[in-house]
């Protein structure tokens, strides 16, 4: 499966510990959770997509239909949720 255009919603909705270039690490997290990446461009595309400095842990995340449902609301929420369920 690839991933919607236009949609960035693992770009937003999940919080993300890994160092990310340009974004300081606060209290152990360098996005918060609902918050956009510095790297999400206008358009919903990852701006570091297959360099060497984005995080693993974005290049481990694969589209699938349970995660990115039929719409990028229906993402959005289904990741918010998985953030909520495995939040401290």
């Amino acid at each position: 499966m690839n991933c919607r255009p236009g949609c960035g919603a693992c770009c937003i909705a999940p919080s993300i510990s890994s160092p990310i270039p340009g974004m300081p690490l606060v209290n152990g997290i360098s996005k918060p959770a609902g918050v956009r990446c510095l790297h999400l461009t206008a358009d919903n595309a990852c701006a570091i997509f297959g360099q060497a400095d984005r995080p693993a842990v974005c290049s481990s995340l694969q589209p699938s239909s349970e995660m990115c449902g039929d719409t990028r609301e229906q993402a959005l929420r289904w990741l918010g949720h998985i953030e909520q369920l495995t939040s401290p």
